[in-house]
């Protein structure tokens, strides 16, 4: 009992360091975007993400070794353009935000094409098995809703970049991005509540907990 409650406590002071960390970066990066006096630091803050991105996909490539010393070289290259970094950093900033929106959003959006299964019926079936034709057709409504989601938010931060002050666009996609999709995966939890049976819902922890299955090969996901 003493093992599974230290496991919890651990994967419990896990997600609260990755929370820790997700607030105190956001807030960094609003800073830094909003900064009127950019400098390297600044720059510097904008690329870490991508920087520590391609370091992991380098280090889990097979071809490691080759992979690491390209990895070099673009760190490299970034410094000799460090001068160009911190003159264009918040286009990265730009890049990272609505870049990622889109990308969410298209992958929601193309498993609503005839003939595939969408995103959140995957997701549920995960959970609970074969969905009943209510829960289905509430999660292709819900996998809408994300798509849509996803696709306003790039939208409003492009417009936002090109029209409104950076520090406004900052405020948006760097103080607002984490609060905004709290509330959506919310509205969405008191929809599930109000729209679907009790034998149909499912919670986020069950939900977590069914993916870490499928991904160690304990549970086949079913549809």
């Amino acid at each position: 009992m003493k093992c599974g409650l230290t496991a919890k406590l651990l994967r419990s002071a896990r997600w609260a360091a990755i929370a820790a960390f997700g607030l105190a970066y956001s807030v960094l990066a609003h800073l830094a975007a909003a900064d009127p006096s950019p400098d390297l630091f600044d720059a510097s803050v904008a690329i870490v993400p991508l920087v520590a991105l391609a370091g992991v996909l380098a280090w889990r490539s097979p071809q490691r070794p080759w992979m690491l010393l390209l990895y070099l070289a673009g760190i490299a290259a970034l410094y000799g353009l460090s001068g160009w970094l911190v003159q264009h950093y918040n286009w990265v900033f730009l890049l990272q935000h609505a870049g990622i929106q889109a990308l969410l959003g298209l992958a929601f959006g193309r498993t609503l094409r005839s003939g595939q299964v969408p995103m959140v019926s995957r997701f549920a079936a995960i959970v609970h098995g074969r969905l009943s034709p209510a829960l289905a057709r509430y999660t292709r409504h819900v996998t809408w809703a994300w798509t849509l989601y996803f696709g306003v938010m790039t939208t409003l931060s492009l417009l936002l970049f090109w029209l409104a002050p950076v520090a406004v666009w900052s405020v948006f996609a760097n103080l607002l991005n984490l609060p905004l999709l709290v509330l959506m995966f919310t509205a969405e939890y008191v929809a599930r509540l109000c729209l679907l049976a009790p034998s149909d819902r499912a919670g986020p922890l069950e939900a977590i907990r069914a993916y870490r299955e499928v991904r160690s090969g304990v549970r086949p996901p079913s549809v």
